[in-house]
């Protein structure tokens, strides 16, 4: 039987279970189609990673000797459906159809009808690039009435055996958040990330995209990221030698025009599958285990990976299609401009905003309690902000974008994925960075005509969802702290915030 191998954009692993046990008669088929460069306004150095990484890929398996195929954009084919039909045209001798499960729901639903349609039998690979597969998600999850990270973390410490000693914690603990949120001192040297220039295939991709994409986000020509596996695993030793001793006590820091810190950029290269996330794991444990690293460091960085993104991922094939049309707190405001532009007076929102247009990049924090936490507590549209963060970075793809983003930074799921609101007010910003220094907005003023916005909103927040939020265990604290305020106080604050809605777009 010959298999025709559709591999897409954010596939581009030699270990792929769909590229395993080729045959001769068998093709590849590789191809940059409108609808998925398209169905969002994706950022141009986005683009730019998935085509030149496509390129690069398809070009090492044709050196191997594989039958490719592969289509580029200037072709104009719409759809993937439609590059599988001229594949097949061209070659009616290929009698099966095999692809590793994709990565997004809306993608899955058009796959599943190419078994009738090409009357060809579909041949769906799992996935195993994830270290936990769905059944294994779904059989965590059975019974549980919250799908609480942590607990599915440690179940993933004993799977893998990573930072483990005779099935318990090295550390004595599985989790050393605490140590992890230190301000960044203004003498502590930072490192830098590895950069690529760009070569021949890069240049012309860059081109393309100049071309075709001209009006979205970003700027092409200063793109210097991995585009092949064996930059992006140099790119990551790289940071496990200069930025992860220290990614631990700052991962959660902030500071003016300094986008990357300690943090690897890595996301972007696992989620088009540059990476394997079972050897990245295994460096860091090595790092430590040869003294190159502290614990806090390694165990933080290895949580993000076997903890948090095999988590978001089994929750978004859990939930999904229900879980796109949550909005518990029925946020419906319109984005304002400045998410695309980074036009504010807002210092904070200018670092973050300005660090996604020039980099397609921000690091979790500027995502969750900068752009994310003042999305949450102005109650802007969860379909906006979750097409926006899945359109403006380079590791954005829906199955880990949707959760994060709806879940984790919007509660627009009522506490599936996070115990409480990732809301907060100015003084979190002022703790964890240094950006309120040169802010025109005043964080210890709260009312006052150049008071941070963040103040007032945050209390207004409260208050807008006090029937909603009340009952939360986890803000109990919060609404306390609003109601030892004066009556007259409040009433200033929700007067402040009323004005700062009705003139977002101005902040």
């Amino acid at each position: 039987m010959a298999k025709l191998i559709l591999v897409l954009g954010d596939q581009l692993s030699p270990a792929l279970p769909s590229l395993r046990d080729l045959q001769p008669q068998d093709r590849v088929l590789m191809a940059e189609v409108a609808s998925e460069a398209s169905y969002s306004p994706h950022h141009k150095q986005k683009i730019i990673l998935i085509f030149s990484a496509m390129r690069h890929f398809a070009a090492v398996l044709q050196q191997q000797g594989i039958n490719v195929s592969y289509i580029d954009y200037q072709q104009k084919v719409s759809s993937l459906t439609e590059a599988v039909a001229i594949e097949l045209a061209r070659y009616p001798q290929l009698d099966q159809i095999c692809i590793t499960e994709c990565g997004e729901y809306r993608l899955e639903q058009e796959i599943l009808s190419w078994q009738q349609q090409f009357q060809r039998p579909l041949l769906l690979l799992e996935d195993d690039r994830f270290i936990a597969t769905k059944a294994m998600f779904q059989h965590w999850a059975q019974g549980r009435t919250q799908y609480r990270m942590e607990y599915f973390y440690r179940e993933m410490r004993r799977y893998t055996g990573l930072l483990m000693h005779n099935n318990q914690p090295v550390g004595g603990q599985w989790n050393f958040d605490a140590s992890n949120r230190k301000a960044l001192s203004s003498k502590q040297q930072l490192p830098n990330i590895l950069k690529f220039e760009p070569d021949d295939i890069t240049i012309a991709v860059i081109a393309l995209v100049k071309q075709q994409f001209a009006s979205n986000m970003g700027d092409a020509d200063s793109f210097n990221y991995a585009v092949t596996g064996k930059q992006a695993r140099q790119a990551f030793l790289h940071f496990v030698e200069h930025q992860l001793p220290l990614f631990g006590d700052y991962q959660d820091a902030m500071q003016l025009n300094e986008p990357y810190l300690f943090h690897s950029i890595c996301s972007m290269y696992l989620n088009c599958g540059l990476l394997d996330v079972r050897w990245v794991c295994q460096k860091v444990e090595l790092a430590y285990k040869e003294g190159k690293v502290p614990l806090n460091a390694a165990e933080g960085f290895i949580r993000q990976l076997i903890g948090w993104r095999e988590y978001v991922r089994g929750l978004y094939w859990l939930l999904m299609p229900e879980y796109k049309e949550r909005n518990f707190l029925q946020a419906h405001t319109a984005l304002p401009s400045y998410y695309w532009t980074g036009d504010t007076k807002m210092r904070c929102m200018q670092q973050a905003i300005g660090h996604t247009i020039k980099y397609a990049y921000s690091h979790h924090i500027q995502r969750l309690m900068i752009t994310g936490n003042f999305a949450l507590l102005a109650g802007l549209s969860v379909d906006e902000i979750c097409n926006w963060y899945l359109a403006v970075y380079a590791d954005a793809y829906e199955w880990v974008e949707l959760p994060n983003t709806l879940g984790m930074a919007l509660f627009a799921d009522q506490g599936v994925l996070a115990s409480k609101p990732y809301a907060a007010s100015g003084k979190y910003i002022q703790r964890m960075s240094n950006y309120c220094k040169s802010c025109v907005y005043d964080v210890s003023e709260t009312t006052s005509p150049m008071a941070c916005p963040f103040n007032a909103l945050y209390w207004n927040f409260l208050e807008r969802n006090q029937t909603l939020l009340s009952g939360n265990a986890r803000m109990q604290l919060s609404y306390q702290n609003w109601f030892r305020k004066s009556a007259e106080e409040r009433l200033q604050i929700t007067e402040k915030a009323q004005q700062l809605l009705i003139h977002l777009e101005q902040l």
